[in-house]
């Protein structure tokens, strides 16, 4: 099946319209979201923009049932209260509202995770490590695949506000040991690129994030792919 990854969110709902145009189109069979729907330089008084964000991903995920939703760090970082660069007080009510009215539109309970899986591809928005899976348990990278997938995404606030957890991890800037990458290709938003590309299991996303000016830092384009034979094409995106 091809999986079109709709990238980081950042207070732009118009990748929701970017992302049903090429479903309908049939582009791709099924949707995967990164998150990090709210937070953008020097938004933090347009609530305005946060609730817009939010109800287009709630729009999209009623229309798109079949759609996978993996937990920014911007996302949790309301609800589990820890400060993050961009964090909102004036928008902390908002999105704490429509993250739950998000969840609920998921029909899925296990629709929203932090590292999600279809056949051969893991979604996550940081990237998976064979170290942070370590970490939970000295056994656990050994277990089966649904038992891994299981223990990450019950794992704590503590544990999972951790550089090396797939909220935080950056393999852009490093070469960890990307979980079972013989097996499994990762795709991961988080790390602002200026062209999608694989390196050492990741394949990065995040190219509609902005320098503070508001310019575009990455190329216009989302990532489709197959999730058995793992290859993976750049689909332009019109601004």
């Amino acid at each position: 099946m091809k999986i079109l990854i709709i990238p980081d969110i950042h207070l732009k709902p118009w990748l929701f319209d970017r992302a049903e145009d090429i479903l309908k189109g049939g582009g791709a069979g099924r949707a995967v979201c990164l998150m990090d729907i709210p937070d953008d330089w020097d938004m933090g008084f347009q609530v305005d923009r946060y609730r817009e964000s939010f109800d287009r991903a709630i729009d999209f995920a009623r229309a798109f049932p079949d759609t996978l939703w993996c937990y920014g760090n911007h996302d949790v970082s309301y609800p589990w209260g820890r400060l993050e660069s961009g964090y909102s007080p004036y928008a902390e009510k908002t999105v704490m509202t429509k993250l739950e009215e998000l969840r609920d539109a998921v029909r899925n309970p296990s629709g929203m995770a932090f590292v999600q899986r279809i056949d051969n591809i893991l979604f996550s928005h940081g990237g998976l490590t064979e170290d942070f899976v370590r970490t939970l348990d000295a056994g656990l990278p050994e277990a089966d695949i649904e038992d891994v997938l299981s223990a990450v995404n019950s794992a704590s606030a503590d544990q999972l506000w951790d550089d090396e957890s797939p909220l935080w991890c950056r393999p852009q800037y490093s070469e960890p040991e990307s979980f079972r990458k013989e097996t499994y290709t990762q795709v991961v938003g988080h790390t602002p690129v200026r062209y999608i590309f694989e390196q050492n299991g990741f394949i990065s996303t995040d190219v509609f994030s902005t320098y503070r000016d508001g310019k575009q830092i990455g190329e216009s384009a989302m990532v489709v792919i197959d999730s058995l034979s793992r290859e993976y094409e750049k689909v332009s995106v019109a601004m």
